[in-house]
């Protein structure tokens, strides 16, 4: 594996934020935006691809696939992170400032699953 340090921590992240779909559902569950149906079914299902995904970089021959899989599964959760702007209850009380950061933070995390094609 030729891949920078850095890379495998990417991996790890996504990872872990699949696993956590299944640690703490609840959470996940609240920040769904209302227009979308079956929730569970959502969180669970993009929890399981988020650790696909995480796991398919870590080889060579879906490697890329995995990126572009990345790159527009962080697309598709924008529509969360703008729900979250607009629905106090799924807010999670967390400040306006911190929920505007979350949506550049998305390309960035996009740019950095692309820098690695």
């Amino acid at each position: 594996m030729s891949n920078p340090w850095h890379f495998y921590i990417m991996a790890l992240l996504y990872v872990f934020a699949g696993t956590m779909h299944f640690v703490r559902p609840k959470m996940y569950m609240r920040i769904m935006p209302k227009y979308l149906p079956a929730h569970k079914f959502l969180v669970i299902s993009s929890g399981i691809i988020e650790i696909i995904l995480g796991a398919a970089l870590c080889y060579t021959p879906t490697k890329k696939l995995a990126i572009y899989g990345i790159v527009v599964m962080l697309g598709v959760f924008l529509t969360v992170h703008f729900y979250m702007l607009i629905e106090k209850n799924a807010s999670m009380n967390l400040p306006k400032w911190l929920l505007l950061l979350r949506i550049p933070l998305q390309f960035v995390l996009m740019y950095w699953a692309f820098s690695y094609l």
